[in-house]
């Protein structure tokens, strides 16, 4: 298909739109929450559900996303999708109860679902084998940039205009791609005699939903001492076994086994699910660390954190020139290495941290993160049968999505234990005695615990220590899950991209000073001339 693919630059713009769309769409909203809230006359526990809704439809919605392309056509399902994406974008701006945003949410995230697998797999179709790695440098950009410039643009936007004004931003870039997909995108043909697997469907959504409703309620609920936490927990173990043992046991389930024997694909999923959770993770953590802790405004969080979404784009494309050269293995310890080395360093920041200092380990970790997600995707897809790349591009999507859920709450979790822990150290470390209060003089008439303003002051100040304590040992936390996928990177087959064709060599011109004779011709008067020997006499 890809070598009679025209305008793919386009197609590829109009792609990443939709991309964009969605990425943008599930971090944009969270800085405008507490203003939905009072509009929409809601508890802090309600206003959550329009993210959680939003997040466990999307992550259900993308497993079946390879049956249901064949099914109908790529770019039949795409342009539906999109088009549903955006109609509902619309309604959830224009939305005036509770009611009417979690349900257009709901909507919202079955459309959006498959808008990023199918972009990342019509993209690996329309482009030659030696320029899959370029391609996949720009469709990881919309992928990564998201994240980082969602909760900016959402500050800006909700501060300047209104709330609503996060859903309306992705309305103009749902019309221009769809109008261009649907004049460029080539067309597939659909398998109508294709059957579901609904029993796998089931069992997985089961597994799927448990698992991120346990995750997006269990810091509110307290975790395993709530009784729906440990009946979501127990949901989600009984449907991912289910699921395993259906995949294993059914004649065609709809996620294919195959896809699986691959050793490329599987490690480079598992690598990529695990750098996932810590990219979130951190994500998550450093706007309100910059916020709460170094006293940013949101603006400027968004600015310092800026650093590391151009980091990711250069390195990017420079991976993809160095694809054809470099093992892509190498490539990927490098980056780990680097993601490893820089939450490091953040577990040793202080809120009176250097900007500068602050400004190049965010660049460092945004060029890990190129490192290692362009070559992840090359290395995934280099020896994957072209009509898997489908069921694989969603396979991807939900570890991802999975991943990022997984690595938030746990480190959202984390951070409020060890807050807790150190504070309570810390607390009582505090006496009369302590010597780092001195005398009857100075800050001993402002800390001092038997008075209400002294207690007050002394508990912010323990309490600002803790959370120091907190951040820095969930960053060092991050930085040891890199240790376990470098040694999943030696179980990849080496891999390097292919290189672009050699353009074809003009004929060369003959001698100017005797024409060229073919080589089965003899020369001029050869015939005549009889050799030496043949004319010398016998003896």
């Amino acid at each position: 298909m890809s070598a009679a693919v025209p305008h793919r630059g386009l197609i590829s713009v109009f792609c990443m739109m939709g991309v964009l769309m969605v990425v943008l769409d599930t971090t944009i909203s969270i800085v405008a929450l507490p203003y939905m809230q009072g509009s929409l006359s809601a508890t802090m526990d309600q206003i959550t559900w329009v993210i959680s809704s939003y997040i466990i439809v999307s992550a259900i919605m993308t497993a079946p996303v390879g049956w249901l392309a064949n099914r109908f056509g790529r770019k039949n399902l795409y342009l539906t999708c999109l088009i549903g994406f955006t109609c509902t974008t619309i309604f959830a701006g224009a939305s005036q109860t509770l009611e009417q945003m979690i349900a257009c949410r709901i909507i919202q995230g079955t459309f959006g679902a498959a808008l990023v697998p199918l972009s990342q797999a019509t993209m690996l179709d329309i482009f030659p084998a030696e320029q899959r790695a370029r391609a996949m440098a720009y469709f990881g950009m919309g992928v990564m940039i998201g994240p980082i410039m969602g909760p900016t643009m959402g500050g800006y936007l909700t501060e300047w205009f209104h709330w609503r004004w996060v859903f309306y931003v992705n309305v103009p870039l749902g019309i221009a791609a769809a109008f261009g997909l649907a004049l460029l995108m080539p067309s597939t043909r659909p398998q109508q005699g294709l059957r579901f697997d609904w029993t796998g469907f089931g069992v997985l959504a089961l597994g799927i939903g448990a698992l991120q409703l346990m995750l997006d309620r269990g810091s509110i609920k307290d975790w395993f001492t709530s009784s729906e936490i440990i009946a979501c927990a127990v949901l989600a173990a009984l449907g991912f076994y289910l699921f395993l043992v259906h995949m294993l046991t059914a004649e065609k389930p709809f996620i294919p086994r195959e896809m699986f024997r691959d050793r490329n694909m599987t490690t480079a999923m598992i690598v990529m699910f695990a750098s996932n959770t810590v990219m979130m993770s951190s994500n998550t953590l450093l706007a309100p660390y910059l916020q709460r802790m170094a006293g940013y405004s949101v603006a400027d969080a968004g600015l310092l954190l800026a650093p590391r979404g151009l980091g990711t784009m250069m390195v990017m494309l420079i991976c993809s020139r160095l694809g054809p050269y470099v093992d892509q293995r190498k490539l990927i310890t490098l980056g780990l290495t680097l993601l490893s080395l820089t939450l490091y360093d953040m577990s040793t920041w202080t809120p009176d941290i250097g900007q500068r200092w602050l400004v190049g380990v965010m660049m460092i970790q945004g060029m890990a993160m190129g490192l290692i997600w362009n070559p992840l995707t090359v290395v995934s897809f280099s020896t994957l049968p072209a009509h898997l790349r489908g069921d694989a591009t969603a396979v991807q999507s939900l570890g991802r999505n999975v991943g990022a859920g997984i690595g938030v709450s746990i480190t959202t979790f984390s951070l409020s234990h060890w807050i807790q822990a150190s504070h309570a150290g810390l607390a009582a470390s505090i006496t009369p005695f302590t010597r780092a209060i001195p005398g009857e003089e100075g800050a001993t008439r402002f800390l001092d615990a038997t008075t209400r303003h002294g207690a007050v002051m002394l508990d912010k100040m323990i309490n600002r220590e803790a959370m120091i304590i907190a951040y820095s040992n969930d960053f060092l936390m991050m930085s040891l899950v890199a240790i376990p996928c470098m040694a999943l990177v030696l179980m990849m087959r080496k891999v390097t991209a292919p290189a672009p064709p050699a353009a074809p060599r003009a004929p060369q011109p003959p001698p100017q000073g005797r024409p060229e004779v073919p080589a089965d011709v003899p020369a001029v008067g050869a015939a005549e001339r009889p050799s030496r020997a043949a004319a010398a006499p016998s003896r």
